[in-house]
């Protein structure tokens, strides 16, 4: 049966407030809610933060069950058969009016998890245990949308039926001055699930595969840990202010919390266009910007890191091509500066088939290849083998996915999972036959500095 979704709005003026102080003032009323932010305010399509809050319905996939929940209703599970095709079977329960406001997006949002991969292609993921669902989407009833390029903020709820209009009621809570934030301390050392020496005999087996053929390319990873007490938002706080990037996020899903800095795109459907944003080539910033243009001509000029950069467009090309045609590469080895960090990026776009999904681009592209390696299927075999546990939310993408397939996820690398009073982060390194195997190991500490930096700051003084 069809559910009719309404979304309604009001426009207040926004030069006053910020996406934080907003979201601190509705994380204490309001449940499980979550901020997406971007620190991209050149133009009016990529200025926009929300906060989303109150779920009014929920798609999750857990314990081998498809769950989907709509409004007060207990909700339903269902054997998995088809993950993508049960999401866009239950998108198309609702029926929604889209907004008459330009860029905004009114759906669900969540996250998918690395381990999520085995439900889109042939492969089976033997590491699967992280203790949090593969897939959860939900969709909010109020919707906060900061455009920064205008400063704006618009109020959107999203209603059943007769539910009634509750907006004034929205803007007198962000509008207020009074907010609670609340202390962070690291009670215990970062720990890693491995020792250096371990990591560098995963990297020595990596290169032996790509030596002997099996792969091109392969991301090896590990993962830290901190316990803590109090308040992780003010590690996210921190890490937004040190690592700017295209996609800031705090998500609250009750048991655990996801957080993170992201600077790479897992993918972008919008008006029928696919877009992934390939980031691969990595080189450690100085902190001196004449030593640092020394660096990105050095990253242009290096073969290793051209060579990872080559195939992972190439791979990027592969994945798009399966439900898109006009496969493009518009830009090509562009050097970006983020925090701590010197990338190379590329842009791939296609045109998607007539009858075909955002989700089903999204299912053939996932996990991102910067992530896996080259062949992905292969690589992501080697990489179960290898690293032994699981990665969850590592690798995974989080965003949204709106009623007409129009999509933009992050890739879950800056990121923090908080669960039981422990903070977890993971970063990975690109190997190929030609690496080093110190310098692989040193790339992950170059990846995760910016995390630890805001461990410290938030609290964290003695690590």
């Amino acid at each position: 049966m069809k559910v009719s979704v309404k979304s309604i709005s009001k426009k207040i003026l926004a030069d006053t407030i910020t996406p934080v102080s907003i979201y601190l003032k509705v994380r204490d009323r309001f449940a499980h809610s979550l901020l997406l932010e971007s620190s991209d305010y050149h133009g009016s399509e990529n200025s926009l933060s929300y906060i989303c809050f109150d779920p009014l319905a929920k798609f999750c996939v857990d314990n081998e069950q498809v769950f989907e929940q709509i409004g007060k209703e207990a909700g339903t599970q269902a054997p998995i058969h088809n993950v993508i095709d049960q999401f866009k079977s239950f998108l198309a329960r609702f029926e929604a009016v889209p907004l008459k406001v330009p860029f905004i997006h009114s759906g669900f949002f969540g996250y998918t998890s690395y381990q999520a991969v085995r439900h889109f292609d042939s492969i089976d993921i033997q590491n699967r245990t992280f203790d949090i669902p593969e897939m959860c989407y939900q969709l909010y009833r109020f919707v906060v949308v900061l455009d920064h390029f205008k400063s704006e903020c618009h109020l959107i709820q999203n209603v059943f039926s007769d539910d009634p209009n509750r907006l004034d009621e929205i803007e007198q809570l962000i509008t207020q001055r009074n907010f609670a934030s609340f202390p962070f301390r690291a009670t215990a050392e970062i720990s890693s699930n491995m020792t250096d020496a371990h990591f560098r005999d995963m990297v020595s087996r990596g290169m032996h595969h790509c030596h002997i053929g099996d792969v091109f390319q392969i991301v090896l990873s590990r993962r830290f840990q901190v316990p803590f007490k109090g308040d992780e938002f003010e590690v996210y706080r921190r890490l937004r202010s040190i690592n700017p990037s295209p996609y800031a996020f705090y998500f609250d899903l009750g048991s655990f919390k996801l957080f993170g800095s992201s600077p790479e795109a897992q993918l972008v459907v919008a008006k029928g266009k696919a877009t992934i944003h390939p980031i691969a080539g990595t080189f450690r910033r100085s902190g001196d910007d004449e030593k640092d243009a020394h660096i990105a001509k050095a990253l242009l000029d290096d073969p290793k890191e051209n060579s990872e950069h080559v195939m992972l467009v190439d791979l990027a090309r592969n994945d798009l091509s399966k439900y898109c045609d006009e496969v493009t590469v518009e830009r090509f080895k562009e050097v970006q500066y983020f925090s701590h960090v010197v990338h190379l990026v590329s842009n791939v776009s296609g045109k998607i088939r007539e009858g075909h999904h955002g989700l089903e681009v999204f299912g053939s592209t996932f996990p991102a290849g910067t992530l896996s390696g080259a062949p992905k299927i292969k690589a992501m075999q080697l990489i179960d083998a290898i690293e032994h546990t699981a990665r969850g939310f590592y690798g995974g993408a989080i965003g949204f996915v709106d009623f007409q397939g129009n999509l933009n996820h992050a890739i879950m690398i800056r990121t923090f999972m908080s669960k039981h009073n422990t903070l977890y982060f993971q970063a990975g390194a690109g190997v190929v036959a030609a690496s080093n195997v110190e310098n692989e190991k040193n790339e992950v500490f170059n990846k995760t500095a910016a995390l630890v930096e805001a461990v410290k700051q938030a609290g964290g003084q003695q690590l």
